[in-house]
């Protein structure tokens, strides 16, 4: 499925394409051997992994568990181009209540050919400094690999509606494109109702989700002067089946803690 969504965006022109958190393997926080699902990225191993999405023209942003030098995990997003991991973000705030995955620390930008963008993994965009750190080293974009899956009775739509006006929030404060990718479905005991969406440096909500949409789609953007500017039809998003102070009391970040 990963690898079909690259080729669908080479044939329609689309260069940058976001998959959800943890796409490979799924949430360490939800394994009986979290472990088993970390992948190296210092040894060759996660280059491996992602050989079948190599492209010439389609940059991909995948989300996965890390094990560093350290021997921690790491709640992990690839920036991979060309057949090479060009660089990696490590989710800041991974914790719910609790976490296998350590803290990252760093807010890197990324570049795609003449687009610069950030990410921020999932729980991450409750904390608007780290978008605005993005924004004031030139991101036009920020992508959010998100996986909002939670226990199928403790699932619930509100967290979508959450989650979008913190995207609006982010986008309209900072004046950038946000475009979340959530996963969608149902996998045994755990359900997401897909959040993913693209908000528009004024805060509309260009594309939503919707549970019997399409599993890959995408929004044309033009930069023109340091501007992006919008045109139907390119950063892609995918989905798979399946103020200055930290912010802490955002709609999101609250139901986020308490689900």
């Amino acid at each position: 499925r990963m690898q079909q969504c690259v080729r669908e965006c080479e044939t329609n022109g689309i260069s940058v394409l976001c998959f959800p958190e943890a796409i490979l393997g799924g949430l360490a926080d939800f394994s009986d051997n979290p472990g088993r699902l970390a992948i190296r990225t210092d040894d060759g191993q996660l280059t491996a992994v992602l050989e079948p999405l190599a492209s010439d023209t389609v940059t991909s942003i995948v989300g996965f568990t890390e094990l560093g030098h350290d021997g921690a995990l790491y709640n992990a997003a690839a920036v991979y181009q060309r057949g090479r991991v060009t660089g990696v973000y490590r989710k800041i705030h991974p914790a719910i209540r609790r976490s296998v995955y350590k803290p990252g620390s760093a807010t890197p930008v990324f570049r795609a050919g003449e687009l610069t963008f950030g990410i921020v993994i999932c729980n991450d965009s409750n904390y608007p400094e780290l978008t605005r750190c993005m924004a004031v080293q030139n991101a036009a974009v920020l992508f959010i690999p998100t996986n909002n899956s939670l226990p199928n009775g403790r699932a619930s739509l509100d967290l979508n509606a959450a989650a979008r006006s913190t995207d609006v929030a982010l986008a309209a404060q900072n004046r950038i494109w946000v475009i979340r990718a959530d996963i969608v479905g149902r996998n045994g005991k755990l359900t997401c109702f897909g959040s993913s969406e693209i908000v528009d440096p004024e805060g509309n909500v260009i594309r939503k989700r919707v549970l019997s949409g399409r599993s890959c789609w995408w929004l044309r953007l033009t930069l023109t002067d340091g501007i992006m500017n919008c045109a139907p039809g390119s950063p892609a998003l995918a989905d798979t089946s399946l103020s200055e102070r930290r912010d802490r009391s955002s709609a999101y970040g609250r139901l986020y803690r308490e689900l």
